[in-house]
């Protein structure tokens, strides 16, 4: 039974796992402390599944703007709807925090990424040139206005 929770100082080393599997740059031992520690300006989430942590994802809180850092399944529990799950959670609790708008950045080709980000009600506000590196590509700046949240 999957369940969904803020996540911990002590789910690094899961979080960094995942980070490895999932990205061709990922986030050092170090960074990822440092987001699960500044619980003022962060949050993160994580997905369960009976006791193992097969997923997480966070966002920086700016004022009344939420950015999401960070959306990550581990590959092999992929395709099951646990990412589109955790990334309502996500955008629901950042609503409740106070945020009118949040934005995340996507690679223009993780297309799996785009269909679920649009199902959820965010919309393509722009590109970033060269967001990305290894491949360096170009990202979409999606968003969500509170408003507008189908979450």
């Amino acid at each position: 039974m999957l369940s969904l929770r803020v996540a911990t100082l002590e789910d690094k080393e899961a979080i960094y796992d995942i980070e490895k599997a999932c990205f061709s740059v990922p986030w050092s031992m170090e960074s990822i402390t440092t987001e699960l520690t500044e619980t003022e300006q962060r949050l993160y989430l994580v997905a369960e599944e009976e006791g193992h942590i097969i997923g997480y994802a966070g966002a920086w809180l700016v004022l009344d703007e939420g950015q999401i850092t960070n959306i990550a399944i581990h590959p092999e529990f992929r395709r099951e709807g646990y990412g589109a799950m955790l990334t309502r959670k996500l955008i629901k609790e950042l609503f409740k925090r106070g945020m009118s708008e949040i934005f995340l950045e996507v690679r223009i080709s993780n297309v799996a990424a785009l269909t679920m980000y649009r199902r959820l009600g965010l919309t393509v506000k722009g590109v970033r040139k060269n967001y990305y590196t290894e491949p360096v590509e170009d990202a979409y700046i999606m968003s969500i206005i509170r408003e507008e949240a189908l979450v």
